[in-house]
C-alpha cells in the first residue's frame, strides 16, 4: 500500500505582483514545475521546482524534460519507505538538473512523511519553532526603495533584504537612507549578487558599518573563491556564499585551507533538495559555519520543504523565504504560517499542503 503507484508533472505560471530587479536580471514572470506522487494507499506528495539558469545552468524547459515520464519509470512501483534509495537514485539519474531533482525530492519526503503521520521536520528532528523572513526589495532608486520598505513594514515585516550590485555609491546611498528613516525598528541584509570587486566590497563594509547590517549576500563572482578567502576576516564572517555554494562538495571546498565565508546560504533549487540541502546543513554544523535559507521565486510547496529544512538545523540562523509571498495564483495552499513577518509550519503530516 506505500508503493509509489502514479506521477504526474505538469508546469504552471504563478504571476508575479511584484516584477523586480536584481543585479543580473530582471523578474516578471514565475514559471514552476510541479510533481505529484501519488501512492497505492492514496496519499499524495508534492512537490515544486524553478531553477535560476543562470545559477545552475538549468532551465525550466530542461526540468520538464528531465521530469519526463519515461525518465519516472525507476520509481513507479517503488516503496516509498525506501526513501534514501530512492532519493540517492534521483541525485544519480539527474546530476545536471538540480530544479528538477528537488521537485522529485520534495514529492518524496512529502509522501513518505505522510505515510508516518508526522511532520517533514519532526522526521528530520525540529530544533527552531518560529524565526521571521525577510522580505526582499529589488534594485530600484532611494525614493521606492524607502517606499516598499514601508509597505513591507506595514504588513508586519522586521527584517529587510535589499538587493544590490549595480552602483557602489548609489547602494550606500540606499541603505544610509533606509537606516535614517527607519531607524533600529528593521534588520537589513544586502544581496549584491556578485556585483562587486574585493575592493568595493571592502569599502562597501567599511562605509556601512555604522548602519549594523546583518550580513552580506555573494558579493564577489560566484567562481571567486580565493578572493572571498582574502577579505578581511571580519568581512568573511558576515559574507553569506550563496551562488559560489550549489552542492556539499561546494561547502566542504569553502573551508578549505581557511573559511571563505561564514554564513551558507542553502537553496533546494540550487542543491537539489531536502536530501542534499541536509547535507550541506551537516557540515556547516561540524564546521560551526551559520545557515541562511533562502529561495528562488518559487510555489508556497518548495518554500515549504525549505522551511522544514531549515527548522531541523541548529545552525539555522536567518531565512529568506518570501519567494511564494508575491505570487498571484499558486497551486496549492497550507504549509506553513506566516504571521507579522514570522514563519512557522503547520502541524500536519509531511509538508501540510493540498491542492487548490
Amino acid at each position: 500500500m506505500t508503493k509509489i503507484k502514479d506521477i504526474k508533472v505538469w508546469s504552471a505560471d504563478l504571476g508575479n505582483q511584484r516584477p523586480y530587479t536584481i543585479a543580473f536580471k530582471t523578474v516578471d514572470e514565475v514559471r514552476n514545475a510541479f510533481v505529484q506522487i501519488t501512492l497505492q494507499n492514496g496519499v499524495i506528495g508534492l512537490g515544486s521546482g524553478n531553477p535560476s539558469e543562470y545559477v545552475v545552468g538549468e532551465n525550466l524547459n530542461q526540468t520538464l524534460q528531465a521530469l519526463d515520464a519515461n525518465n519516472l519509470d525507476f520509481l513507479i512501483g517503488r516503496n516509498i519507505h525506501e526513501l534514501n534509495q530512492l532519493t540517492y537514485e534521483v541525485w544519480q539519474k539527474f546530476p545536471k538538473n538540480p530544479a528538477a531533482r528537488a521537485a522529485l525530492d520534495i514529492a518524496l519526503h512529502d509522501a513518505f512523511t505522510q505515510t508516518l503521520g508526522i511532520p517533514l521536520v519532526k522526521y528530520f528532528g525540529k530544533k527552531i519553532f518560529s524565526m521571521p523572513t525577510s522580505n526582499t526589495i529589488g534594485i530600484k532608486n532611494v525614493e521606492e526603495t524607502l517606499k516598499e520598505a514601508k509597505e513591507f513594514i506595514g504588513l508586519g515585516f522586521s527584517v529587510l533584504k535589499v538587493k544590490l550590485g549595480k552602483n557602489l555609491e548609489e547602494d550606500i546611498e540606499r541603505m544610509v537612507k533606509l537606516r535614517e528613516v527607519f531607524g533600529s525598528e528593521i534588520v537589513l541584509r544586502v544581496d549584491a549578487n556578485q556585483g562587486y570587486t574585493v575592493s568595493e566590497t571592502i569599502d562597501f563594509y567599511h562605509r556601512t558599518k555604522k548602519l549594523n547590517i546583518e550580513l552580506i549576500e555573494q558579493p564577489l563572482p560566484a567562481k571567486a573563491i580565493e578572493e572571498m578567502r582574502s577579505l578581511p576576516e571580519e568581512i568573511r564572517e558576515v559574507i553569506a556564499a550563496d551562488e559560489s555554494l550549489i552542492t556539499p562538495q561546494d561547502a566542504l571546498r569553502l573551508l578549505s585551507p581557511k573559511k571563505a565565508a561564514g554564513v551558507y546560504n542553502i537553496k533546494l533549487m540550487k542543491c537539489g533538495g531536502p536530501s542534499q540541502g541536509n547535507q550541506i546543513a551537516n557540515i556547516a554544523q561540524l564546521a560551526g559555519v551559520e545557515l541562511f535559507w533562502g529561495c528562488n521565486d518559487e510555489s508556497l510547496i518548495s518554500i515549504t520543504a525549505a522551511l522544514h529544512c531549515a527548522f531541523s538545523s541548529s545552525q539555522t540562523k536567518y531565512i529568506d523565504l518570501d519567494g511564494s509571498l508575491d505570487l498571484v495564483n499558486d497551486v496549492a495552499a497550507g504549509g506553513f504560517i506566516l504571521k507579522n513577518g514570522i514563519m512557522s509550519c503547520i502541524e500536519k503530516p509531511g509538508l501540510g499542503l493540498y491542492l487548490k
